[in-house]
């Protein structure tokens, strides 16, 4: 569940002085800080003091073809040996995001029982692949430790989603005052999918229905790539003549998500249609 939205103030350090190397982000009231290290300056952090605490970390890439996002998610009490070794061993990503302590306060047991929350929840999430094996088994925590671990997950996930990488959030909008999202349907050539228009993207709603059969024309288009790599991963499954989305899937564009639904070129902004028959175009650009 994602907690209610508040004001925070929220502090990030350049220790380099470069936007774009290495950023330090706590949120000023707590203990908890959150330091992104680009791949190529992995020698720079694994230098620096905070390296040497228990950590909880992310490792964050793209798949080979660059359109699914990647994680992997681990805990270590010597995280300069762990992440020297991911360097050798894991190819895929190209930022590690730390969770630590600035009291050093983390321990092992705290480590354990984070990895398997933040497992739980981003594949919960789904917007990101998770690379761990599998999700592990719940550690046991005593009540008061969990506590506290769980105000340090919700910690992370701000920091996480500050610096652009919001690993626990649901990809469809809340519901809205009236208890329904605003809702779009594709009901072309026999598809029957529902999604939403978010400030990411598009989603495409669990349960959707799309189209098995994909159109000549298609076979070699970048979304066909996206629906074949959606289908290996189960979260498109095919049942007979349909197409099945087993969870919310996030496109980056509208027209993107209702390809992958139709197995067709598409534009998603004629293509995704209020129940009144408003097209999304005429709803979100006024025609």
């Amino acid at each position: 569940m994602t907690p209610a939205a508040r004001p925070q103030t929220i502090q990030i350090f350049l220790p380099l002085g470069d936007p774009r190397g290495i950023r330090i982000a706590e949120i000023t009231t707590r203990i908890v800080q959150l330091i992104e290290v680009p791949r190529p300056q992995l020698d720079v952090f694994l230098a620096m003091p905070e390296s040497e605490q228990v950590a909880v970390y992310f490792l964050f890439g793209q798949s080979d073809d660059g359109a699914e996002p990647r994680v992997y998610i681990g805990q270590t009490g010597d995280l300069r040996k762990r992440l020297a070794s991911h360097n050798k061993d894991k190819d895929f990503w190209q930022r590690a995001l730390v969770l630590i302590s600035r009291t050093a306060s983390l321990t092992q047991t705290h480590g354990l029982f984070l990895e398997w929350q933040c497992i739980q929840a981003a594949r919960q999430a789904g917007r990101y692949v998770t690379e761990n094996g599998n999700a592990g088994t719940r550690p046991h925590t005593p009540a008061p430790l969990e506590a506290d671990c769980m105000e340090i997950f919700d910690t992370g996930r701000t920091l996480l989603a500050t610096l652009g990488h919001p690993l626990f959030d649901p990809v469809a909008n809340p519901a809205g005052p009236a208890g329904e999202a605003e809702l779009f349907y594709c009901r072309r050539a026999g598809t029957d999918a529902r999604g939403e228009y978010t400030a990411e993207g598009f989603v495409v709603l669990k349960g959707s229905k799309g189209r098995a059969q994909i159109a000549r024309a298609f076979e070699h288009h970048a979304f066909a790539k996206r629906r074949n790599a959606l289908i290996e991963q189960g979260r498109i499954v095919v049942d007979g003549d349909a197409t099945v989305f087993t969870e919310d899937v996030l496109f980056a564009s509208p027209s993107g998500a209702s390809a992958v639904v139709c197995a067709a070129a598409s534009n998603g902004w004629l293509d995704w249609k209020t129940a009144r028959g408003e097209t999304l175009s005429e709803v979100k650009r006024g025609g």
